[in-house]
């Protein structure tokens, strides 16, 4: 029986971070595993010479006949190299250290070295719901090729000093690659990989990401877990390795709030084209009463220089007894106003700047109700993991 797969997400996510060790490679490949199992179609692309997340995948990289070096040097078409993971459900372009020579060959050509990977994909884009890339831990040519591709970027990291650095450095390659290349490039999130609850340090650098970046920062922790660590020796995500320990769930936990965020823009970008909708109706409504009144009015007055062509008296002649003004409509001037503002509530009557200011700083602020109120670190903790949950079964 065919899967029935779920509404697509349709989105390219660079999983990048200069820094090594973070958990690129991990979340890459339990990432992918999480969404297939909500009934996504899930493309991960391993674009690291080490070819980590191929042999995490089950698939030995010593045995490849074709890679996603073979791609990016425009020598086979991307969906040859493709191969189905099982039992993670996604579909892999596996990679192994050919790639380094593949990023040598790349600097040596004189245009278009950043988009190959983009061009290439371009013919499967719309085989799969969700794309993911494993990029390699440098800001390197195979990373620019992997944002100039993406729509977003995924970022893990580690609440440490060295992690913040490497953050700062990284967005702003993302700007520069935005600027150049790719303007729709944006964050997808920022994922705290790691992590450890007991680290004072930890805590304090994860306060700090979420006071700078807001929503941008998952809800979603990845815990430091002894399963999630040993998951790769087997060959398969941590979801088919021990689906009930703390690294598979958080991991569809993230899939979830994943989930949820492209939801909610859904709603967001709905109700704004309804209001825009509901302004160009409004407008033309207007317009429409307008353009009647000035038929009425047009029409009276026809109606007053017809009737005065015939009443008008015979040359030499005095008017004809029973004759009448026709039209005697008078249009009334609108009332005084200060551009728009009625006159009464001009400048004489307002308020003193320094009361106005003394009154907004005494009066509080309405919470607001939408975007706010629904942002990640409001969530419910286990909303995002009993969604990933019931897709998944």
């Amino acid at each position: 029986m065919a899967v029935k797969y779920t509404v697509a997400m349709k989105r390219v996510i660079a999983i990048a971070n200069q820094k090594g060790g973070v958990g690129k490679t991990t979340t890459a490949v339990n990432l992918a595993a999480s969404l297939a199992a909500t009934k996504r179609r899930v493309l991960l692309i391993d674009l690291d010479p080490q070819g980590n997340a191929t042999m995490g995948s089950g698939i030995d990289k010593s045995q490849l006949e074709r890679s996603s070096c073979d791609v990016l040097l425009d020598e086979i078409e991307l969906s040859t190299a493709v191969v189905s993971v099982e039992p993670g459900g996604f579909s892999l372009l596996p990679a192994n250290q050919d790639l380094t020579a593949a990023e040598v060959r790349l600097l040596t050509m004189p245009t278009g070295r950043e988009t190959k990977l983009r061009n290439a994909l371009a013919p499967v884009r719309d085989s799969y719901d969700v794309i993911l890339i494993d990029c390699p831990p440098a800001l390197n040519m195979l990373t620019v090729n992997s944002l100039v591709a993406a729509n977003s970027v995924l970022i893990p990291m580690q609440c440490e000093y060295y992690a913040l650095e490497g953050l700062s450095a990284l967005l702003g390659t993302v700007e520069q690659i935005r600027v150049a290349v790719n303007p729709t490039l944006e964050i997808e999130g920022i994922l705290r990989t790691m992590f450890d609850p007991r680290n004072n340090l930890a805590n304090e650098v994860s306060a700090q990401l979420i006071t700078h970046f807001g929503e941008k920062v998952f809800r979603t922790i990845i815990p430091r877990n002894i399963r999630l660590a040993e998951a790769p020796s087997f060959g398969r995500p941590v979801l088919f390795h021990d689906k009930e320990s703390r690294g598979a769930l958080s991991y569809l936990a993230l899939a979830g709030e994943m989930i949820r965020r492209e939801e909610e823009e859904k709603e967001d970008a709905g109700a704004g084209a309804a209001a825009a909708g509901a302004a160009v109706a409004a407008s033309s409504a207007s317009r429409t009463t307008v353009d009647a009144s000035a038929g009425v009015t047009t029409g009276a007055a026809r109606a007053g220089v017809g009737a005065s062509s015939v009443d008008r008296p015979p040359a030499g002649g005095r008017p004809p007894a029973t004759a009448e003004v026709k039209d005697s409509t008078v249009v009334s001037a609108p009332a005084a106003t200060n551009f728009g503002m009625p006159v009464s509530g001009g400048l004489g009557s307002a308020t003193p700047l320094e009361d106005r200011t003394e009154a907004a700083a005494g009066t509080p602020t309405a919470e607001p109700t939408s975007a706010t109120s629904r942002s990640p670190q409001n969530a419910d903790p286990a909303a995002d993991e009993n969604q990933a949950r019931t897709l998944s079964d």
